[in-house]
């Protein structure tokens, strides 16, 4: 299924993040913290949002850093993905 944002928003897949600690502690799931790094998969056109002009700095295969809780996740074809707003974006990682 193709997913295609509107306005200001952008659909991103949290990256994995590493299950061993830095002291070589292996993690349990649930003490794991949520991933803040993911993929851009699809990004809206932009435009007039809230009566702003917002044009949009992402693109699609970029590696984003994002805010803790931002966006909303949704489950399509069996992938977790997340639609946050290009402003919870907060770095884009080269």
């Amino acid at each position: 299924m193709n997913v295609k944002p509107l306005f200001d928003r952008v659909v991103i897949k949290n990256l994995e993040s590493e299950e061993m600690s830095k002291g070589g502690i292996i993690l349990a799931g649930s003490a794991k913290e949520k991933p803040q790094t993911a993929q851009v998969l699809a990004v809206g056109p932009g435009g007039v949002v809230d009566g702003k002009d917002v044009t949009m700095q992402v693109q699609v295969g970029q590696k984003v850093i994002y805010s803790k809780y931002a966006g909303t996740e949704v489950k399509i074809d069996g992938e977790e993905l997340i639609i946050v707003r290009q402003s919870d974006i907060l770095a884009i990682v080269e």
